[in-house]
């Protein structure tokens, strides 16, 4: 809240119509994730295989 009203200097009903997504931007915080390498995704299909529950 401190960085939408105070820093940002927005109103509270400006502010509590942003998306968190929109917030981040104003912020200046970069959005963009990592892609999932090989071996981090081959770590996360070994930890939740798909198959057939009984």
């Amino acid at each position: 809240m401190r960085l939408g009203l105070v820093n940002l200097r927005l109103s509270p009903d400006r502010f509590w119509a942003l998306t968190p997504a929109e917030l981040m931007l104003m912020a200046g915080v970069d959005g963009e994730v990592a892609s999932l390498s090989r071996v981090g995704f081959s770590d996360l299909a070994a930890s939740f295989p798909d198959g057939i529950k009984e």
